[in-house]
């Protein structure tokens, strides 16, 4: 379905810079560690589009924390941190890890940093570690060090327990030198289901969706300079800090758009593009659902072209009243704060039906040599406004990545500077949202 695409992308990025041949000593001691750990978890099957989850029949996971390198569109290399699954590869954002509410939930923890580390879980009440309640830690001086407990450095390990609690989308995160290893990239997913009820994002009927079109949207920047600091052991002045890159599920625009498991981002697995068909009563009744989380330190002001998104919860809760009364509402605008979750409901509606014989659009499409066509030798334009139709002429040279007359609207952050790379505009926290005609779309 996305074989096109993913042609398409192949030639609009450049290949991935050769990493780095001088990585730290603790680098390799940390990619010795995470290849040898034993992985109790499994994965769900991989879409090409959409949530990919970690789960665990007995709901217990190991993770990694580790370093490892991601690329940028623009061929940069930049070290970071992450969880990842013990005896897999390194990956940015950590693993999505999914479980029913009320299940108890176990997170073993292995440091393979050079500093001690650990995970808070926001929104899960009694959070055990080791079997006691998991503690703030503080230096000889009385001095906050972690918001829990830690694995210590170089091989140290805890293991964490709670009950997972209400259905919703939840941040799991460094607690320790938060400033600093979350930035690195110490972050991941957590999604409790409401149990029996896979299909919804929470308790009420009203949060139904189709389980085939479920996605999750990690928001997050980069300082490069403060990543090349911790890279080369030296200290950083936070004060200047500057984020240049931002990204959803770890990838810059256009590889958002790129298929989960995209053989050219090995340690940045997931994708954002949403792909979806018209509302329709019989055939599509089911909205998508997207989950926002944001692991920045600024808000991310997230607005999907071409369709609203009903705001249904936050925080890992329902958008309701004392009396369970409705309170969601729909919004062209998804404003998502530092730490904070948002899960919304999408539903595309063709309201105009425009058709070229029963119901023509009254505008004609301007002729070839007053349009600009694009992105460069590349479009997803079919050159032909209806949907479901192909066929247009295109300028000599440009590649159509059209494959059906679908349209493609995009989606990105409001605010302009985090829609860029380094600057470069159409970048960043970017990506698009694929309407299929009702019928689908057939293999290429």
């Amino acid at each position: 379905m996305l074989g096109t695409l993913v042609t398409a992308l192949s030639r609009l990025r450049p290949a991935p810079p050769r990493l780095r041949r001088t990585a730290p000593l603790f680098l390799v001691a940390a990619i010795v560690a995470v290849l040898i750990l034993p992985a109790p978890q499994s994965r769900a099957a991989t879409p090409e589009a959409g949530l990919e989850c970690e789960v665990s029949a007995s709901n217990s996971f190991s993770l990694t924390a580790a370093g490892g390198y991601i690329s940028t569109p623009d061929g940069n290399s930049i070290f970071m941190w992450s969880f990842g699954n013990s005896g897999g590869v390194f990956q940015l954002p950590g693993p999505t890890l999914c479980v029913e509410s009320g299940a108890k939930v176990t997170v073993a923890l292995h440091n393979a940093l050079p500093e001690p580390t650990s995970i808070i879980f926001p929104g899960q009440p009694q959070v055990l570690a080791g079997g006691q309640p998991a503690q703030p830690e503080n230096d000889a001086t009385g001095n906050l060090t972690s918001l829990t407990t830690t694995a210590a450095p170089n091989g140290g390990s805890t293991t964490y327990t709670f009950t997972a609690g209400a259905p919703g989308t939840y941040l799991y995160q460094s607690g320790t030198d938060v400033q600093k290893q979350q930035q690195m990239g110490l972050f991941g997913a957590l999604v409790v289901r409401p149990k029996g009820h896979p299909d919804q994002e929470n308790e009420r009927a009203d949060s139904l969706f189709d389980p085939a079109r479920e996605y999750l949207y990690m928001l997050s920047e980069v300082d490069p300079d403060a990543h090349l600091a911790v890279e080369r052991g030296r200290g950083y002045d936070w004060t200047k800090y500057k984020a240049r890159y931002f990204m959803i599920n770890g990838r810059s625009m256009p590889d958002t758009i790129a298929p989960n498991r995209a053989a050219w981002l090995p340690n940045q697995p997931y994708g954002s593009l949403i792909h979806i068909r018209p509302y329709d009563a019989a055939t599509n009744p089911r909205s998508a659902l997207i989950r926002y989380l944001n692991a920045g330190v600024t808000s991310y002001p997230f607005h999907p072209h071409g369709s609203d998104e009903q705001l249904i919860a936050r925080d890992g809760h329902p958008a309701q009243g004392p009396a369970g009364q409705d309170l969601s509402y729909s919004n062209f605008l998804i404003d998502v704060a530092p730490g904070q979750t948002v899960d919304t409901l999408m539903t595309w509606r063709d309201s105009e039906h425009w058709d070229p014989v029963t119901n023509p659009i009254p505008v004609q499409l301007p002729q070839l040599q007053d349009q600009v066509v694009g992105p460069g030798t590349e479009t997803w334009f079919s050159e032909n406004p209806y949907l479901g139709y192909t066929g247009g002429q295109l300028p000599p040279g440009v590649v159509q990545n059209n494959q059906c007359g679908e349209y493609y609207h995009v989606a990105h952050s409001h605010a302009l500077e985090q829609s860029t790379n380094y600057g470069a505009s159409f970048g960043g926290m970017m990506t698009l949202i694929r309407i299929d005609p009702p019928v689908g779309c057939p293999a290429p």
